[in-house]
C-alpha cells in the first residue's frame, strides 16, 4: 500500500489538479466578501499609481456585474469585455486571477486552473500566504518535504546550544482539559542569546526564498501537467532547490515507498510549518506543545484576533475526556445554556489523550510572575495573517453573542415576544432582567450587582467563558442594551419573566485564551510595541469603564493618536469594535462638548464601522443614537457624515433627518479642512445625497435640487465625476441628471466642464439600473440650446472610454427594459448620425427598430410616450432649459409665429451675449443641417416604416401619447417637402394623410389646426394627394378661411387651392376694446408702448401709465412734473427709460420699474420741444423755428436743416427723416452729415404749402402723410434708393400713422382710422374712434396685438387685432 502511495506524491495528476482548483474558485465566486478580500490583497501588492491598477479595478467591477446580473445576456457581454481588457494589458497576478475566476463562469475549468496556477509562478508568497494556502498546502507541499527537512536540521543545530526549553514548565495548574493551547513564543525568545535569534531570522529569510523559487517551479510544472492531460505525454516533476551554506544543491526528490502523501503532510506540520512558511521556534523539542483534543493535530486558518470562548457542552466534554475514568460523568447537555452545542470533535488515539493529560497535570511552576505577565501581554497582541478561506480550529467555538454583535443571533428579537423577552435581555447569573447591564471585555454581559459579587468572592474570570479578566474593575453600564430592553418594556408591558426560560449559570472548568503562533519576523519586530501595546490597552480600559469624562476624552484622544501614527492589528480592532468600547464611544458623543475629541470620536467609529459590521449593528439598534449623530452633524460637526454614511439609513429615513443643507455644507467644504478618514466627508455626502433625490417624492424633487442648485455646489459635483471609486461616479451622475431634468439652465455648465471618461468606463461594470441612470445623464447632456456644442459633446461620448461606446450602448439596447430602449436608442442614433447619413448602418438600424418597436407596443404605454417624446427631441432644437422646440419651431412655420417669438425672446436673454449673437446664423445653419439628417434617417427607414407606427399612436385614447406622435408626425411630414422625394412621400401620405385631414377639420385649438395644416401643405403638391383631398376640399378651404385671419400661412396656402382668388382682406379684424375719457387733462398728445405698459402725454402736463394686458388701459400712475404740454415721448433702446418733451423747454428721463415712473433727469433745452427722437446720448427735436435740434445731454446744442421748417421726423438706424412745412422730405446721415432729398417741396397759391404731417419708416419703406389734393394722401418710397413705390389713395385728412407687418393705420381729422393693406395699397377697413376730434397720435404693441389712438378731445382709444 505504501509502494502504491508513493508515485502519488512525486508525479501530479491532472484531475487532482482540476479538483482542487475548481473547489476554491467555486468558494471564491459564491462569497462575495471573500473575493472582496482576496482583491484587497492584489491590489496592496501594487504600487498606487500604477498605472495597471485602473484596467484592473474596470475588469474587477465588471466581474462583479456579470456575478450578480440573472441576465445571462448580459453576463456573457462583460464576462466577454472584462476579459478582453484584461487580455490587451500586461500580465500580473491580479490579472491572472481574475481571468481564472472569468474562465471558471465561461465553464473553462482548465484555463481557470491554468490562470490560477499562473499566480503561484508570478508571485509565490502572495499566493501561498494570503491567497490560496490550502491549494499550497494540498498541492504544493506534499512535493516539498526535502526542503522541510534539511531546515528543520539546520533550526536544531542554531537551538542546540541554548539548551532544551521545557515547556511543560510553563503551563498553569488551572489548564485543566483538552483545549489546543500554544504557548507565546516570546518564552522561547527569552531563553536565546542576540546571536541565535538573528541566526534563526536569516534562517527564516534564506527559508522563504527557496519556497518561493520551488514554488515557482512546481507551479510551472503543474502547468504543463495540465496541458498534457490525463492521456497525453508524461511530464517529469522539476527538482527541488535547496540553498544550504549560500551554494545550491540540486536534489532529486526521492520517495521512500513506505510514506505515503498524508505521511509528508503530517510530518511538515510536525515540523513546525504552517501552510509552508518555516517556523524553527515551533519544531521538534523546542516548539510549544499543542494540545488538541483526542490528540488530532489541526491547522489554523483566518484565526479569531480575541480570546475564543467555548460553549459549556464541549468544555465538559472535554474535562470528561480527560478526567479518570473512574470520575467521568455525563456532560451537563441537558442543562439550560446559552450555549449552540458544537460539532463532536474528531476522536484520537487514547495514547495521545492519556499523554497529553499525564503533561498538564505536571504543569505547576516554571516562570516569574513578570514573564508570565509579558507572556499574557504578547499573546494579546500576537500578529496574525488572515487567510480567506473556511476555518478550521481545534475546538469549534460558537460565542453565544459574538463581540459588538449584542443579539445578533438572538432567538427572540426585540420586541419579538409578548410574553417571553429575548434571552440577551436576561442576565445568565439572575436570570432576570437586566437592570444595570455591564458588558465585560470578553463580549458577554451580566447584572452589575451580580457580577459585582462574583468578584468580590475572589474570583478574577468571565464566569461563563473562564477567561481571565485583564481589569477587575467594572466597566460603564451597557446603556445601549438598557435602552433597548427600556423599548422592549414599553412594546410588552404585561410581560413577565418566565422562569422556564432563564438561564442557569454552570461553574465549568474551561481552556485559557487559545492563542495561535506567529513567525520570529514578527515576534521580533512586535518586541518593541510591547509598552505602547500596554498603554493602548490601558487607554481602551479607561473607555469602556471610567466614569469622568475628561478621562474617556483623554483616552479617546490616545487611542485616535495611536491608530493614526501606527497600523493596528486586527486584535486592538476588535478590542475597540467590542460593545463596552462602541458604547463607551457613544456616550462621549452624547456628552462631550470639545470639538477635539468628537472629531476623534466619530473617526474611530468611522473607522471601525468599516471594518466591522458589528460596529454598525451596535450603533443602529436604537434610534436615539442616529438621531444623536444626525444632531452632530447638523451643529457642525461635518465628518459625522461619514458615520451616518456606514450606518446606511433608507432613504425615508434620510430625508426624515433633513440634513440635506448639511450635505450641501461639506461638499462646499474643501478636503483640505476636513479629517483624512476611511472615505472622504465629500464622497459620503455626495452617495448620500443621491440616496436621497431617488427615494423622495417627485414634488420634492424640484425643491431638492433647487438648494443643489443655489447652493453653488454643481461644480464640486461634476469633480466626482472622476473619482476613482464607480460608486461616486454614478451618484454624481444621477445628482447632475436630476438637476439637468429640474433647472435646465445648469446644463451648459455641466457639458462644458465634465470629463466624461470616467462616466463612460463605469458603465461597463455597472449594474443595469446603474447603466440607465448614465445614459440619461448623457441625452440630457445633449440637449443644449446650441447645435454646435450638441455635436462636439457627442464626438466626445463617442470617442471617449476603453471600448467602442457605440457597440457597448447597442449591447445594453438589445437586453434593456422596454421603457428604457427609447432614451437609449435615441442616444444611439444621435452617435451614428455624426456620420454619413446615407451610408448602411447596424446602430443606426437597430436604434430605429427599437424606436418603432416602442412605438407599437401597446403594452408599454409608458415606453410609447417615451419613443414619441425621443423622435420629437431628434429634431435638434432646444430651449435654455432642454425643452424641444420642435413645437414652436412647427408652429413659426405654420405662421403661429407668436409662441416662438415668446420662446426666442427668453432665449436671447438668457444668452446676451456678443459672441452668441454673432453665431446666431451659424447655430441655425447647423440646427437646419441635423435636422435634414435626422429626418431622412427616420422617414427613409424601412422605406417609411415609421409612418405606419405614428398614424397608430395618433389613434391613441391616451392625450400624451396623441400629442408626441402629432407632432412626430407633422414634423416629418413637414421636413419632406424639404427633402428630395425619394418615394416616402407616397407611404407617408398613406399612413397619414387622413389622419392629417380629420385633426385640421376638427381640431378645436388654434395651434392643432395650424400644424395639420402645415403637414397637408407637404402633400397638395403631389397629384394623387390632391385627389384623395378633393372630397373635402370644401372643408379644407373653410377652415383656411378661417385661419387666414390667424396665420398668414394660411393664405398662401389658400390662394394655392383656389387659384389664386383670395385677397389678404380678410386676414385681419379689429375689436373695440375699450376708450378712455382724459379731457379733464386736455388733449392727447403723445402715445408710446412698452412691453405691456403704455405711456400718455398730455396738454396739461401730465404723463399717465396705463396697462398694456388684460385690463387694458387700467391707469396705473400719473405724474405731473412739466409745467406745459408733453408734446412728445420716446423710449430708449434699452427699454430702461422714457424721455419726455414739453413745450416749457425741458426734456426729462425717467426710470422705468415695476411699470412706475421715476424721473431721474432733467435738462434745460431752450427752446419748446416738438416730436422728440432719442439715441445713445443726444435728442432730436423739433424747435420753435427752423431746422431740427440736436441737444447733447452734456449740455452741447447745434442745429441741423437750418433752412427748412420741419413739421415731422423720425429717426432709424442713425439716419434722421424729416418731413417739412412745404411738402419736402429730407434724409440726414447722422455720422457724416449728408443731407439727401427725397422729396422736393413745392409752393402752392397765396404762398400755403402742402406740410407732411407724419411720416413713419418700417421694413425699408418710408410712409409719408400729407394732403390729398394731389390724388394720394400716404405716399411710400424706398429707403434705399429714394424712388416712389406705391401710393395709398385715401381722402382723408391724415394727421397720424402707424405701421404693423400687414397693415397701414392712418388717422385722420374726423375722428377715424382707416385700416390699408401693405401688400396691395388697398383699404381693408375702417375704425370710428366714437369722436369727432383730430387723430394726434398712434401706437402699435410690439406683438401687434392692439392699436391705441389718441384724439384732441382728450380721449385714448384701444382696438385688439387678430
Amino acid at each position: 500500500m505504501a509502494a502504491a502511495a508513493a508515485p502519488t506524491a512525486a508525479t501530479a495528476v491532472p484531475s487532482e489538479i482540476l479538483r482542487l482548483s475548481t473547489a476554491f474558485l467555486s468558494e471564491a465566486l459564491s462569497q462575495p466578501e471573500l473575493r472582496r478580500r482576496l482583491f484587497s490583497a492584489f491590489r496592496r501588492g501594487l504600487p498606487q499609481h500604477d498605472p495597471l491598477l485602473r484596467p484592473l479595478d474596470l475588469a474587477a467591477e465588471t466581474l462583479e456585474n456579470a456575478i450578480s446580473t440573472a441576465n445571462p445576456s448580459v453576463r456573457s457581454s462583460s464576462l466577454h469585455l472584462a476579459e478582453k481588457l484584461l487580455l490587451s494589458h500586461p500580465g500580473s497576478p491580479f490579472s491572472s486571477f481574475l481571468l481564472s475566476l472569468i474562465c471558471s463562469l465561461c465553464g473553462r475549468p482548465i484555463d481557470a486552473a491554468l490562470r490560477l496556477i499562473d499566480v503561484f509562478s508570478s508571485d509565490p508568497s502572495l499566493a501561498r500566504s494570503e491567497i490560496a494556502p490550502a491549494i499550497f498546502e494540498d498541492l504544493f507541499l506534499v512535493h516539498l518535504i526535502p526542503v522541510l527537512e534539511w531546515f528543520n536540521d539546520q533550526r536544531s543545530k542554531i537551538t542546540a546550544s541554548s539548551g532544551p526549553v521545557h515547556l511543560e514548565s510553563q503551563l498553569n495548574d488551572d489548564f485543566s482539559c483538552d483545549v489546543s493551547v500554544v504557548l507565546p513564543c516570546t518564552k522561547v525568545l527569552s531563553k536565546m542569546s542576540g546571536d541565535q535569534a538573528a541566526k534563526l531570522k536569516e534562517l527564516e529569510s534564506n527559508y522563504e526564498r527557496v519556497i518561493d523559487e520551488n514554488c515557482a517551479a512546481f507551479a510551472r510544472y503543474f502547468g504543463e501537467v495540465l496541458k498534457s492531460g490525463d492521456g497525453g505525454r508524461a511530464v517529469s516533476p522539476p527538482p527541488v532547490v535547496v540553498e544550504k551554506r549560500g551554494r545550491v544543491d540540486m536534489l532529486e526528490e526521492e520517495e521512500e515507498e513506505e510514506e505515503t502523501t498524508e505521511d509528508r503532510t503530517a510530518d511538515s506540520r510536525e515540523a513546525g510549518f504552517n501552510h509552508g512558511r518555516y517556523n524553527p521556534i515551533w519544531a521538534e523539542r523546542d516548539r510549544s506543545v499543542d494540545y488538541s483534543v483526542g490528540g488530532s493535530c489541526s491547522n489554523y486558518t483566518n484565526p479569531p484576533s480575541y480570546p475564543q470562548r467555548v460553549s459549556a457542552a464541549s468544555l465538559a466534554a472535554a474535562a470528561a475526556a480527560a478526567a479518570p475514568e473512574s470520575q467521568k460523568r455525563p456532560p451537563p447537555a441537558a442543562r439550560s445554556t446559552p450555549f449552540p452545542p458544537p460539532p463532536a470533535p474528531a476522536s484520537g488515539s487514547d495514547s495521545e489523550t492519556s499523554s497529553s493529560s499525564s503533561e498538564r497535570d505536571g504543569s505547576a511552576a516554571g516562570s516569574s510572575s513578570e514573564s508570565e505577565e509579558r507572556n499574557r501581554s504578547m499573546a494579546s497582541f500576537e500578529p496574525r495573517k488572515s487567510h480567506p478561506q473556511k476555518e478550521r480550529q481545534s475546538i469549534p467555538a460558537e460565542p453565544s453573542c459574538p463581540p459588538g454583535s449584542l443579539m445578533a443571533e438572538s432567538e427572540n428579537p426585540p420586541g419579538g415576544g409578548k410574553h417571553t423577552p429575548p434571552k440577551d435581555f436576561v442576565c445568565p447569573i439572575t436570570s432576570n432582567l437586566f437592570d444595570d447591564p455591564v458588558t465585560l471585555e470578553t463580549g458577554q454581559t451580566y447584572e452589575r450587582r451580580a457580577i459585582q459579587e462574583w468578584l468580590e468572592r475572589g474570583n478574577s474570570t468571565c464566569p461563563i467563558t473562564r477567561q481571565k479578566l485583564q481589569s477587575t474593575q467594572l466597566p460603564k453600564t451597557n446603556y445601549v442594551l438598557k435602552r433597548l430592553i427600556a423599548s422592549w418594556r414599553e412594546q410588552n408591558p404585561g410581560a413577565v419573566l418566565d422562569k422556564s426560560e432563564s438561564y442557569s449559570l454552570e461553574i465549568m472548568p474551561i481552556a485559557k485564551p487559545i492563542m495561535h503562533s506567529t513567525s520570529p519576523n514578527s515576534v521580533i519586530s512586535r518586541a518593541s510595541l510591547d509598552g505602547t501595546l500596554s498603554e493602548l490597552r490601558h487607554d481602551i480600559n479607561k473607555l469602556c469603564t471610567s466614569e469622568i469624562l475628561e478621562e474617556s476624552e483623554m483616552a479617546v484622544l490616545r487611542i485616535e493618536k495611536f491608530w493614526q501614527e501606527a497600523s493596528l492589528e486586527i486584535s486592538i480592532v476588535n478590542m475597540l469594535s467590542r460593545p463596552p468600547a462602541v458604547n463607551g464611544f457613544v456616550e462621549i458623543l452624547f456628552n462631550s462638548v470639545d470639538t477635539r475629541v468628537l472629531r476623534a470620536t466619530v473617526f474611530l467609529l468611522c473607522e471601525l464601522g468599516s471594518r466591522e459590521k458589528s460596529v454598525v449593528q451596535t450603533l443602529t439598534r436604537v434610534d436615539s443614537d442616529v438621531d444623536g449623530i444626525v444632531a452632530l452633524l447638523k451643529k457642525g460637526l461635518l465628518e459625522a457624515v461619514v458615520l451616518i454614511y456606514l450606518l446606511q439609513p433608507s432613504a425615508n429615513s434620510l430625508i426624515e433627518m433633513d440634513i440635506i443643507d448639511s450635505l450641501l455644507a461639506v461638499i462646499k467644504k474643501s478636503p483640505d479642512e476636513l479629517m483624512s478618514m476611511c472615505l472622504e466627508p465629500r464622497t459620503a455626502s455626495v452617495l448620500l445625497l443621491r440616496q436621497i433625490l431617488g427615494g423622495c417624492q417627485e414634488y420634492m424633487v424640484a425643491a431638492m435640487t433647487s438648494k443643489v442648485i443655489s447652493a453653488g455646489i454643481i461644480d464640486s459635483i461634476i469633480g466626482s465625476l472622476e473619482a476613482e471609486w464607480s460608486e461616486e461616479r454614478l451618484a454624481a451622475v444621477v445628482i447632475l441628471s436630476k438637476c439637468m431634468q429640474e433647472d435646465g439652465k445648469c446644463r451648459n455648465p455641466i457639458a462644458d466642464k465634465a470629463e466624461l471618461g470616467p462616466v463612460l468606463e463605469s458603465f461597463i461594470g455597472a449594474a443595469d439600473a446603474e447603466r440607465f441612470e448614465i445614459i440619461r445623464f448623457l441625452s440630457e447632456l445633449v440637449k443644449l440650446n446650441r447645435r454646435t456644442f450638441n455635436e462636439q459633446v457627442l464626438h466626445i461620448i463617442k470617442d471617449e472610454g476603453a471600448f467602442s461606446t457605440m457597440h457597448t450602448f447597442l449591447n445594453y439596447l438589445q437586453t434593456a427594459l422596454q421603457d428604457q430602449c427609447p432614451v437609449v436608442a435615441g442616444l444611439l442614433l444621435q452617435l451614428d448620425l455624426l456620420a454619413e447619413p446615407r451610408k448602411m448602418s447596424i446602430y443606426r438600424e437597430e436604434a430605429i427598430d427599437a424606436l418603432i418597436s416602442c412605438l407599437k407596443n401597446t403594452d408599454f404605454p409608458a415606453a410609447q410616450i417615451a419613443a414619441a417624446e425621443t423622435i420629437v427631441s431628434l429634431q435638434g432644437r432646444f430651449s435654455a432649459s432642454g425643452k424641444p422646440l420642435t413645437r414652436a419651431f412647427l408652429l413659426k412655420q405654420a405662421g403661429l409665429e407668436k409662441r416662438y417669438r415668446t420662446v426666442m425672446r427668453m432665449e436671447h436673454l438668457g444668452n446676451s451675449n456678443v459672441e452668441f449673437e454673432g453665431s446666431l446664423q451659424e447655430e441655425e445653419k447647423a440646427a437646419d443641417d441635423w435636422e435634414r439628417k435626422v429626418a431622412y434617417a427616420l422617414a427613409s427607414h424601412e422605406f417609411g416604416l415609421l409612418f405606419e407606427a405614428l398614424a397608430e399612436g395618433l389613434k391613441s385614447r391616451n392625450a400624451d401619447l396623441c400629442s408626441a406622435c402629432f407632432v412626430s408626425a407633422t414634423w416629418l411630414a413637414y421636413m419632406l417637402g424639404i427633402l428630395p422625394d425619394t418615394g416616402i412621400r407616397g407611404a407617408a401620405r398613406v399612413c397619414l394623410l387622413k389622419r392629417f385631414l380629420q385633426i385640421f377639420k376638427s381640431a378645436k385649438d388654434i395651434e392643432d389646426k395650424a400644424l395639420s395644416m402645415l403637414a397637408l401643405n407637404s402633400f397638395i403638391q403631389d397629384a394623387e394627394s390632391l385627389r384623395d383631398l378633393a372630397p373635402s376640399m370644401k372643408d379644407v378651404l373653410k377652415g383656411l378661411r378661417e385661419l387666414k385671419k390667424h396665420s398668414p400661412f394660411a393664405f398662401k396656402m389658400l390662394k394655392v387651392l383656389s387659384g389664386g382668388s383670395e385677397s389678404s382682406a380678410d386676414l385681419w379684424n379689429h375689436k373695440d376694446l375699450v376708450q378712455v375719457d382724459c379731457s379733464h387733462n386736455g388733449e392727447v398728445l403723445s402715445i408710446v408702448c412698452h412691453k405691456d405698459v403704455i405711456f400718455s402725454g398730455h396738454s396739461d402736463g401730465t404723463i399717465k401709465v396705463w396697462t398694456g394686458r388684460g385690463s387694458i388701459l387700467h391707469q396705473i400712475q400719473e405724474v405731473r412734473e412739466h409745467t406745459k404740454a408733453v408734446t412728445s415721448l420716446a423710449i430708449s433702446q434699452s427699454g430702461e427709460r422714457l424721455y419726455s418733451g414739453s413745450l416749457d423747454k425741458t426734456a426729462k428721463v425717467w426710470s422705468i420699474g415695476d411699470n412706475a415712473l421715476h424721473c431721474t433727469e432733467v435738462h434745460d433745452m431752450r427752446d419748446q420741444v416738438h416730436n422728440l427722437a432719442v439715441a445713445n446720448s443726444v435728442a432730436y427735436f423739433i424747435p420753435q423755428g427752423a431746422g431740427v435740434k440736436v441737444h447733447s445731454w452734456n449740455g452741447g446744442s447745434r442745429l441741423l436743416n437750418q433752412n427748412k421748417y420741419v413739421k415731422c421726423l423720425s429717426l432709424v438706424q442713425g439716419k434722421l427723416y424729416c418731413g417739412c412745412q412745404d411738402s419736402s422730405i429730407q434724409e440726414i446721415d447722422l455720422a457724416s452729415g449728408t443731407l439727401n432729398s427725397i422729396q422736393s417741396g413745392s409752393r402752392k397759391l397765396l404762398g400755403k404749402g402742402n406740410p407732411i404731417q407724419a411720416l413713419q419708416l418700417h421694413s425699408g419703406l418710408i410712409y409719408s402723410a400729407s394732403s390729398s389734393l394731389n390724388g394720394a394722401a400716404v405716399k411710400i418710397w424706398s429707403a434705399t434708393n429714394y424712388k416712389l413705390v406705391g401710393t395709398l389713395p385715401s381722402t382723408a385728412d391724415i394727421r397720424a400713422i402707424a405701421v404693423s407687418s400687414d397693415l397701414v393705420y392712418l388717422g385722420c381729422k374726423g375722428g377715424i382710422v382707416e385700416v390699408w393693406c401693405k401688400e396691395n395699397h388697398q383699404r381693408v377697413e375702417t375704425l370710428q374712434s366714437g369722436t369727432n376730434a383730430k387723430i394726434h397720435c398712434m401706437a402699435l404693441n410690439a406683438d401687434e396685438e392692439f392699436l391705441v389712438i389718441g384724439t384732441s378731445d382728450g380721449w385714448i382709444q384701444a382696438w385688439g387685432l387678430s
